[in-house]
């Protein structure tokens, strides 16, 4: 005969306003990541602004609104923090609204269980089922390690969440629970998928040729993982593995064209793997209950000696610039906060220790400024960007002119390849600024 938590889940019900008395002045608060993102927990909190002060929130990938950052823009009461800028996290940063906390994603659970306090954890779940269990869904990637390091857990039930079969940390019991809040929560927001342009099309092109039967596959965030995402699913590849720390709606396209069997991992085999996931209504619908696929923290997946671990681990990233000793910023222009470290340099090392496995960075070769005129993305030398990947570890770079591999290049010869890579229109420049770094051969001009 189960057990029946209907007693317990009574005496730790609680209306939200009730819930957040419990936070006091110079607490550290975290909201989890993307859907995760306790709403109601939130607005309750926000409301309680004139009461408190210097109460610190972490959060990630979240989509706003965020009602303590809103609420508060000169930070009297609430200080907002995030792990990896949304969209809407990084307009908070323009408006600094929102502070960034470098990291790399792999090391998560140790931030939490050797270095930061969490004085409350609030959460959303998936309702309790019959064993009284809460799914933390496609939060799975960090909600377990906070809520076990918190000193208080507070979870916030959301009807509308997927559940989630995990690998492990997929739960929290509700033995482990402070308060349960419950309340309507709005259908989350349909993202659709990115749609590639043709230069992303082109950059992926380049790319489809080095993806062998069999391969698994990270795809990042961008344009450029959902065109190689499209041009896989229309190819002749096939039993293709996932295993990625953000599922997004690339993987729904290629399980939907028959690609994605995930037969052929080394580990995890028969399962798509991932650590969060972010992207369109049908994304989650497929997630939900499904049996082929496991949620585990981002400890395991994006543990390079895990990911070491698959054979032809195809990583996939994109990035803001390169420059020619083949340092790369992906998070940051200048000193402007885009997104984050996130998992960019976990996978390129995982992908390049991978018998077969291959890290590709990508990006067009060109942007265009706010002055209207056409800009590289291939700089002579970085001076005040943030770098995401040292060059020591930089692998494949991909333009929509091709791939280069920089893996054990020289100087000159990063810079000729990435030269060769860069729009023809900046090409002389970049070989003068080459020439006066001393990092350019002249036997080598053309």
């Amino acid at each position: 005969m189960l057990e029946d938590y209907s007693a317990e889940y009574k005496t730790k019900f609680r209306t939200p306003d009730e819930a957040v008395k419990i936070i006091k002045s110079g607490d550290w608060i975290d909201y989890t990541s993307s859907l995760g993102m306790p709403v109601l927990l939130d607005k309750a909190l926000s409301e309680r602004k004139d009461e408190l002060e210097d109460v610190k929130i972490r959060g990630n990938l979240l989509p706003g609104p965020i009602e303590v950052a809103e609420c508060d823009p000169d930070q009297q009461t609430f200080i907002y923090h995030s792990w990896h800028c949304s969209s809407y996290e990084r307009k908070l940063c323009d408006k600094g609204l929102c502070y960034y906390i470098p990291m790399v994603f792999q090391n998560n659970a140790a931030y939490y269980e050797f270095f930061i306090k969490v004085n409350v954890a609030m959460v959303c779940v998936s309702p309790m089922d019959k064993h009284g269990f809460f799914n933390f869904s496609v939060n799975t990637g960090v909600a377990g390690p906070i809520c076990e390091k918190a000193d208080i857990v507070i979870v916030e039930v959301n009807e509308n969440m997927p559940k989630v079969h995990g690998g492990y940390s997929e739960c929290i019991h509700i033995s482990e629970v402070d308060y349960i809040v419950e309340g309507e929560h709005k259908p989350f927001k349909d993202m659709p998928p990115i749609v590639p342009r043709e230069i992303d099309m082109k950059i992926a092109s380049h790319i489809i040729p080095y993806i062998v039967d069999g391969a698994t596959l990270q795809l990042g965030i961008g344009s450029v993982p959902n065109a190689v995402g499209k041009l896989i699913a229309e190819s002749d590849i096939k039993d293709l593995g996932m295993h990625t720390e953000l599922c997004t709606d690339a993987y729904l396209e290629l399980y939907r064209s028959g690609k994605l069997t995930n037969k052929r991992k080394n580990i995890d085999r028969g399962k798509g793997v991932f650590g969060c996931a972010v992207g369109s209504n049908d994304l989650y619908e497929w997630l939900d209950d499904n049996h082929g696929i496991a949620a585990y923290p981002l400890e395991y997946v994006n543990r390079p000696s895990v990911i070491a671990q698959l054979d032809n681990m195809v990583s996939i990233n994109a990035c803001v610039a390169v420059d020619l000793y083949g340092q790369v910023a992906a998070e940051s222009s200048g000193n402007r906060q885009i997104s984050g470290t996130g998992g960019q340099l976990d996978f390129l090392t995982g992908a390049s220790a991978s018998r077969g496995g291959k890290a590709f960075i990508c990006m067009p070769s060109v942007y265009q400024g706010k002055d209207g005129n056409l800009h590289s993305r291939i700089k002579a030398q970085f001076n005040g960007d943030i770098i995401t990947s040292p060059r020591s570890q930089v692998y494949f770079i991909a333009t929509e002119y091709g791939v280069i591999n920089l893996e054990g290049k020289s100087t000159w010869e990063r810079a000729e390849d990435l030269i060769s890579i860069a729009h023809p229109a900046f090409r002389e420049d970049l070989i003068k600024s080459a020439e006066k770094r001393k990092i350019w051969r002249k036997s080598n001009r053309r």
